[in-house]
């Protein structure tokens, strides 16, 4: 009877969170079916551990279960991802030429801000993630990341000049191929 409660509980606590969870996981992952291999393990950790859950926020405890989560995988299965970072203002691109299928894809807005979104270091790609498209507040972002909420900010701040950048770059590269 206990375990029909528990389960029932989950089930109000931490499900309506499922595509939230796969947002995240997909945006640190940059891989669908990772994604969904890596939030399935996470809400199978949660529900394991569900008795431990006190209450509280169901939406910041899953989420800090499912990143994680992604960062075990992604240290287990990609460890060299994050060796070093590339910064194209040290080192000079070869971009190639976009054939003119690729150039009417990336005309698309929503297009470019997801691969200016990809192409950012991890760290930033998940506080924009979360605040920006999981709508969470910094508190929140604090909480299911361990760090301040300062720190929070500050990459946030950080990230969004990142985007902001990688956009300009990634417009002024389809500009380039259009002329």
């Amino acid at each position: 009877m206990t375990r029909q409660i528990n389960s029932m509980n989950f089930e109000e606590a931490v499900l309506p969170y499922l595509d939230a969870a796969y947002n995240l996981a997909r945006w640190l992952t940059r891989n669908e079916q990772d994604a969904q291999d890596i939030v399935q393990e996470a809400y199978l950790r949660a529900f394991r551990f569900f008795p431990a859950f006190r209450g509280g926020d169901g939406r910041s405890w899953i989420m800090k279960i499912v990143r994680n989560t992604c960062y075990t995988w992604i240290h287990e299965n990609r460890p060299l991802q994050g060796a070093m970072e590339f910064d194209e203002n040290l080192i000079l691109s070869d971009r190639r030429a976009l054939n003119p299928e690729e150039v009417v894809l990336q005309s698309d807005a929503g297009t470019l801000v997801r691969k200016a979104l990809e192409e950012l270091p991890t760290n930033f790609r998940e506080v924009l993630v979360l605040r920006e498209l999981d709508g969470m507040s910094y508190k929140e972002i604090a909480e299911i990341t361990g760090m301040a909420a300062g720190t929070v900010m500050s990459s946030l701040s950080r990230a969004r000049v990142r985007l902001r950048r990688a956009l300009k770059d990634l417009m002024n590269a389809e500009n380039a191929q259009t002329v």
